[in-house]
This record gives C-alpha cells, structure tokens and sequence, in this order.
C-alpha cells in the first residue's frame, strides 16, 4: 500500500517583513503561489514501525534533518501511530533555493500520511502541525494560491493567479536565509503593496500582479550576491514582463506571458547558470499524473 503526493515549488509574488516580534522572529506579510516544477514524493505502509528516507539526490539528508521525516515523525508521535513508513523522495525542485522544496515535501508528507495511516485530519490541522516544524510548510499544505502572515502560518487562500510562464534561475551561490533577515532594515525598507497584490491576484489581473511584484529582502540579497543581481538584470533585458527573487534567494523569477519569449529567456540563461526553468503558473493543487 502506497500514497503518492506532488510537492510543487513555490514563488513569492510579495514579500514584506512588519516588524521584529518579541519572539526574535519577524512578522511577515507573503502572497505566495507555485509553479509547476513538482519533487514527487512516494510514501510506502511497512511493517518495521520506522520511519525510512530514500533520495538519490546527494543534497538531500536521510535522517531528522530531513523536513519530510521530521513531518512525519511529528504526525508518528502526536497520534501514536504504530505503523510504518518508507518516503521516496524524487528531486526536481532546487535545493537551497528559496522555492521550499524541503517545505513542500514535507507538507506533501503531512497530507501523504494522513491518507496512508487513514488519520482522517483536515488541512488546517495539517497546517497547524506543519507551523511547528518550519514557517513555509503550512503554505505548502494548502498547495494553492494564499496570504500567509504571522511567521507564515497564518494562511488566507486566494485565487489561483492569471496563468503566465514562469522563468526560474537559480545561481549555484548560496544564501543564508538567517543572515538576509538580520542585515534587514526596518526602517529604510520599501514595502510592496500587499493588499494591491492579492486584489490583482483575486481579478485576473495579469498586469496588475506584475506591476506590484515585491520583497524587501531582495535588496539585501542583491547587494551581497552581485550574481543574482546579474541574473535579474538579464531577465529585465530578455523582455520579461516582471523579474523578482523569491524568499530570501538567490533564485529569481520572470514573469512571462508569451511562451516564445519564455523559450528565449531560458535559451538565453542556460549559458549564465546551470539550473535554469520555464514552467507555468500553477497556483491550485496539483493533479497527480
């Protein structure tokens, strides 16, 4: 007995930090949606009650540092569940790349074993669970289009966003999503218009979206990262129609809307970096094949 789940990359078409909370987190303000550029994620019933991780991506951790066996050793514990589990997890989206990768597999965990364990939980429990482990994970439950607020698990869904091509690249240069938010600050910040983004969304408005793309953290990242900066900057050459970062970086977006200009694009960045992507604007949860 197996359940297989899609764990679809995502994008911030606004990111805006408010304040510094008591906690030492920040309170954030996202409008989120994902793409269809998808980890694929098998979860297999097995009789040694364990939890076992297999990937054959070198980047991906087999043990509690794993998002995805943490998830489920939270769901193991919480409902004291005597079964167990083999999670295959099959890489496609960039790790380390400010897409929640290893959010999403670990939300696809979450809804994977709720169906494989027959748990019966909803979505805002799974959320709610997902919140405990990393800020992105409930975001990645609902696997739609949403406003998410607090430390990101305040999640609002919205519709899916009018469909575009998405341009993805990823420079092989790390970035350290703690250092970004620490060099932030609050108080030379530009803030993205929020509310004009989830309105945009709401109506379809292809321009609209584009014109109220935003993330205060960008700035930092370019400024330490002259590689991304380069990459925006040969989006914004290439005729996009709206370049931004997404999360705390180093990959950056463009937002295409005609899908030779996206092939050119892509053509065109696969000789600056490696990992590069044209794919469509998801922004609802995604069919299994």
């Amino acid at each position: 007995m197996y359940v297989l789940e899609k764990a679809p990359a995502k994008i911030n078409l606004s990111l805006d930090v408010l304040y510094k909370r008591p906690d030492n987190y920040h309170e954030i303000e996202m409008v989120m949606t994902t793409v269809d550029l998808a980890d694929q994620i098998e979860l297999f019933l097995i009789k040694q009650n364990t939890i076992v991780i297999e990937s054959e991506n070198r980047f991906v951790p087999n043990d509690e540092r794993n998002l995805a066996y943490r998830a489920a050793k939270l769901l193991k514990d919480r409902y004291e569940v005597k079964k167990g589990v083999r999670i295959k997890i099959e890489k496609h989206v960039p790790v380390a790349a400010g897409l929640a990768g290893g959010s999403s597999d670990a939300a696809a965990t979450l809804r994977g074993l709720n169906k494989l364990w027959e748990l019966g939980l909803d979505k805002q429990t799974l959320a709610s669970l997902g919140a405990e482990i990393g800020s992105d994970i409930s975001f990645c439950v609902y696997n739609s289009t949403a406003l998410a607020q607090g430390r990101g698990e305040k999640i609002t869904e919205l519709k899916a966003p009018p469909s575009c091509w998405v341009v993805l690249a990823k420079p092989r240069q790390g970035v350290s999503t703690q250092t970004v938010y620490q060099s932030l600050d609050l108080s030379t910040i530009d803030h993205p218009d929020t509310s004009g983004m989830i309105e945009a969304v709401n109506k379809s408005d292809y321009l609209g979206m584009c014109s109220r793309l935003g993330n205060v953290l960008e700035a930092v990242t370019l400024e330490r990262h002259p590689e991304v900066a380069q990459i925006k900057k040969l989006m914004q050459s290439s005729g996009a129609d709206a370049v931004l970062m997404s999360g705390s970086g180093p990959t950056v977006f463009a937002l295409v809307k005609q899908q030779t200009r996206a092939e050119r694009m892509y053509n065109s960045l696969r000789g600056f970096c490696e990992e590069v992507y044209a794919v469509r604007m998801l922004g609802y949860p995604q069919a299994l094949d």
